[in-house]
């Protein structure tokens, strides 16, 4: 008897994910994201507190390299204005291509890196709550620090109000600078790039793009460097924190199939955190078994 085998395809692992349930998830975390942020923006006088706290610990720590990169970021318009940039629209454009991405080429891995990205986020507004904080360019000017966002502002269409647009100021809180999401973000689509890329030229932007955006961060004078640490902390909380989520998560829709009689899809259970799959799990289709000869 002749048999042949068909390598499950790619979307047969995205665990019963579709765009239409995910969009309107990540967007329910973008919004809560926003409106952490809008929380906290009336508490001006402790965040200033909590800013020059963190700049005074910095000194005594000798690790306060965000005045020097502000210093040659606002001297040098070539370095400002596109960091600039960078800080204004990389962290709002990078993020979903690299999520879309991981959809569309490694489904194995999505569920598992979009849980991560979401539950950290969540850990963010957390401390943007609790620890309300001015970045340095909020800072009395005696602190030595230059708003490079409002200096170059005729390049781009920021204002005076970080990176949002002209005239929206008011839409954002500007004292949510501890952690600093940019580079905790940053940080989560390098790993991606890293550990999923398969060319040289990929994962080479893995490397430099949370390291740059660290740089932009700092000589901007939208974060200081305890900021980025806290970021890069928080992202390791939620990648801890993850893995126990998802089992909770896969509980409580067993429960729930279970009452409404409803079969569970034997794919819904995968979720790969290998660095890649083989290529028969991406929709290679071998071709059919030959019987051997008698």
């Amino acid at each position: 008897m002749t048999m042949s085998t068909t390598a499950p395809r790619a979307s047969a692992y995205r665990g019963g994910l579709r765009w239409w349930t995910e969009l309107p998830l990540i967007a329910v975390i973008y919004g809560l994201y926003t409106a952490g942020r809008l929380l906290v923006r009336g508490d001006v006088g402790r965040a200033v507190d909590h800013g020059i706290a963190i700049l005074h610990m910095e000194r005594a720590l000798r690790i306060d390299p965000e005045r020097w990169l502000n210093s040659l970021f606002s001297k040098y318009r070539a370095l400002g204005v596109p960091a600039d940039f960078w800080y204004a629209s990389l962290h709002y454009l990078v993020t979903p291509v690299v999520l879309v991405w991981l959809w569309r080429r490694r489904p194995t891995v999505y569920r598992f890196a979009r849980t991560w990205l979401m539950v950290s986020t969540l850990i963010g507004l957390i401390g943007f709550t609790l620890m309300p904080t001015a970045p340095p360019r909020l800072l009395a000017a005696g602190h030595g620090f230059i708003d490079t966002m409002a200096q170059y502002g005729s390049y781009g269409w920021w204002g005076a109000e970080a990176s949002a647009p002209r005239g929206l100021g008011g839409m954002t809180n500007q004292y949510a600078a501890m952690p600093s999401l940019h580079v905790g973000w940053s940080l989560w689509c390098g790993i991606m790039l890293w550990r999923h890329g398969r060319t040289p030229f990929v994962r080479a932007l893995g490397v430099l793009y949370p390291v740059g955006t660290a740089l932009v961060v700092m000589g901007t004078a939208n974060h200081y460097l305890l900021d980025a640490v806290a970021g890069v902390a928080v992202m390791g909380i939620g990648f801890l924190v993850t893995r126990p989520a998802l089992r909770v998560v896969d509980v409580i829709q067993d429960r729930a199939r279970a009452r409404l009689a409803i079969p569970r899809q034997a794919s819904s259970t995968v979720v790969a955190t290998s660095r890649d799959i083989a290529p028969a799990e991406v929709g290679v289709v071998p071709g059919p078994a030959v019987e051997p000869r008698r």
